[in-house]
């Protein structure tokens, strides 16, 4: 199933993309929120493929109909840095031995299609397209890479948006340049992981202006979908609405040369996650 989220922000309601691709139906009738609680629920999730394939669900009016974050209440976001071999080679850092993670804050997602700012003081505002995983089940010290894709309940494409400067040149950890305001464009949809056969095997890009700068695939993933999860739950407790961030592919800007191509108020940049759908952001100042 693709879930999606629309409406006002804040006042978002669920709702399911039918299978032609194009018609969105209301799931407010059926479900009260797309979030870890339902994602956690195989019966919940059974009455909405029960009421797809009856085909009572009513279509929605998507003309003008904001889409927002495709899951509401996120627990946390965990980030994997540096997880794609040819991303490392490009920034000219050496292989990680063990996933590095941080962390962005749930407040900074918006919608696929919202407005990024770019903060006040940057220079080096930088794009990265993602692959995001949700959790659907409780994980504390698995196994198994097995035990950890088992463990996702869906996937979806995601924008983690950075500031280079704040991140790299400010002290601390990489924090600062990862969590400004609306820097985690997330959606259009979540995609349940039955739909998704292999998330080693999925296509990244991105454009800015229409310009192509990433063209990847989750295939060049150091550590694996299955193999994050499993991790991160030797450290930390995973629940139901939690995402990771699992890395980006080459071709952010500050991997190509000087000048490097940062972005800027009014750039438009353009994104997807194969079978996951597309994102449009266009920059404004904060």
């Amino acid at each position: 199933m693709k879930l999606l989220r629309v409406g006002d922000a804040g006042s978002e309601r669920p709702a399911l993309l039918d299978d032609d691709g194009v018609t969105v139906r209301d799931l407010s009738g059926v479900v009260g929120d797309v979030d870890g609680a339902l994602l956690a629920d195989a019966a919940a999730l059974e009455r909405i493929r029960e009421a797809a394939a009856a085909g009572t669900l009513p279509v929605l009016d998507a003309g003008g109909l904001r889409v927002g974050p495709p899951l509401g209440r996120i627990g946390k976001i965990v980030c994997i840095g540096l997880n794609y071999h040819d991303h490392a080679a490009e920034v000219g850092a050496s292989l990680p031995e063990e996933p590095i993670l941080f962390f962005k804050a749930p407040d900074t997602v918006v919608g696929p299609h919202d407005t990024v700012l770019v903060p006040r003081g940057s220079e080096k505002t930088d794009w990265e397209v993602e692959l995001a995983v949700v959790i659907g089940r409780t994980a504390r010290y698995l196994g198994s890479a097995e035990e950890g894709l088992a463990c996702v309940a869906g996937y979806a494409t995601s924008h983690d948006v950075s500031e280079r400067a704040f991140q790299i040149e400010r002290g601390g950890t990489w924090d600062k340049g990862k969590n400004c305001e609306t820097f985690n464009p997330l959606g259009p949809w979540l995609v349940t992981a039955d739909e998704v056969a292999d998330p080693q095997a999925l296509g990244l890009r991105l454009w800015v202006n229409g310009e192509l700068k990433q063209d990847g695939t989750t295939a060049q993933q150091i550590f694996g979908v299955g193999e994050v999860v499993r991790y991160v739950s030797q450290f930390m407790a995973l629940h139901p609405g939690d995402v990771i961030n699992t890395g980006t592919p080459a071709g952010v800007a500050m991997g190509q040369p000087e000048p490097k191509p940062y972005l800027r108020v009014g750039d438009v940049v353009e994104l997807e996650v194969e079978g996951l759908g597309r994102q449009r952001q266009v920059l404004k100042g904060a």
